[in-house]
């Protein structure tokens, strides 16, 4: 969803820097500890991005030497805990979003309009807690014939990524093998849970500049946008990946 359905990315980057930037300024002040910013390169893409709110949280802080108590998702946001810290990024992400909105990927859009007219499913899978919200606001609910999201996980009892149980978990709700089906993220850790899932293939949007990093994660196909490709391609990709041919390199 975040990044490659919805321009929502960024928003959560923003929101865990100002939760995150709080707690470790009040932290370093009532320990004696120096401040050090949590920045978007370092830590949002190689602790936060794709994992589950609270997974999120407990990675980030122990690349800090920081163990808390992980509490309970009904924690309150002022609460010294991995929930309550994730609770209170929910906060500044609302707060974001209330303001700002909610702005897609027009191209995305067009691409699944376009599978859905030509009789394929489509299915959203994502480790926000927020996807009713998001969906709402940017009106792309109808797109999908199915939504397995943080609150489903939780529910279900699924790993988060880079485990690839909330993808499988759509192909089944889909009706279709793994095999068949396509993985379309932004993350790393969403592109090593389509590998791991043995889907059909893997396609990476690189948003940031990170092509050669979702490809080594995973990523059979890569693009900056998905303008750059179109259903027919996407399915001649699938029918080589499925007849062991060898697909080129982008």
């Amino acid at each position: 969803m975040d990044g490659v359905v919805t321009r929502t990315a960024a928003v959560h980057s923003l929101a865990w820097k100002r939760m995150f930037d709080e707690y470790l300024r009040a932290r370093g002040g009532a320990h004696g500890g120096a401040f050090e910013e949590f920045t978007h390169e370092r830590d949002y893409r190689g602790y936060v991005d794709g994992r589950p709110r609270y997974q999120g949280v407990d990675a980030f802080l122990r690349s800090r030497g920081i163990g808390l108590p992980f509490g309970t998702p009904g924690d309150p946001p002022g609460r010294e805990t991995v929930c309550g810290l994730g609770n209170r990024k929910n906060v500044h992400f609302n707060r974001i979003i209330e303001d700002e909105g909610v702005g897609v990927y027009e191209s995305t859009v067009a691409l699944i309009h376009e599978l859905r007219s030509r009789g394929l499913r489509v299915g959203l899978a994502t480790s926000s807690r927020n996807s009713a919200v998001i969906l709402g606001r940017s009106r792309t609910a109808p797109l999908f014939d199915t939504v397995i999201d943080g609150l489903v996980s939780e529910k279900l009892g699924l790993k988060g990524k880079p485990a690839p149980d909330i993808f499988t978990t759509a192909a089944h709700n889909l009706g279709v093998p793994c095999a068949r089906a396509v993985v379309v993220e932004d993350a790393v850790t969403g592109v090593q849970a389509g590998a791991r899932g043995g889907f059909g293939l893997v396609i990476g949007v690189a948003r940031e500049n990170n092509g050669e990093e979702l490809r080594q994660n995973g990523a059979d196909l890569v693009v900056s946008d998905l303008a750059e490709t179109n259903l027919d391609e996407i399915a001649r990709l699938v029918r080589a990946r499925r007849a062991g041919l060898s697909l080129p390199t982008p």
